[in-house]
């Protein structure tokens, strides 16, 4: 069997209401990482592509977080209106969309405390 071409993990960790970092799935619908699955499979881009629900990524406060493998390429604030442009953009074309980029120096902010 082929390897993966591209992996999505999308943060589907819930916290309670009002906590102080955030949550990437409020509702713990996973509405999200199915639209992402929903739109792989129109795009007829499976199985050597897929979207997977992950735990905390621990990009809260930048979150809805989603990150693609092999590329380690990192997407916050993402939102369902983004995920054609994701699959189109990134997943497909290669580009990465600065607009939802976290910078590398945002990645992992309790590494440098």
């Amino acid at each position: 069997m082929p390897k993966f071409e591209c992996h999505l993990f999308v943060c589907c960790n819930q916290r309670k209401p009002g906590h102080k970092r955030g949550c990437c799935d409020p509702d713990g619908s996973e509405e999200l990482r199915d639209a992402l699955k929903s739109e792989l499979k129109r795009r007829g881009l499976g199985p050597l592509v897929r979207a997977n629900s992950a735990g905390c990524l621990d990009q809260c406060e930048l979150g809805p977080t989603v990150v693609i493998y092999p590329q380690a390429i990192w997407y916050g604030g993402v939102t369902l209106a983004d995920v054609p442009r994701i699959v189109e953009e990134t997943v497909i074309g290669g580009r990465v969309l600065e607009d939802l980029r976290i910078p590398d120096d945002k990645l992992n902010p309790k590494a440098g405390r």
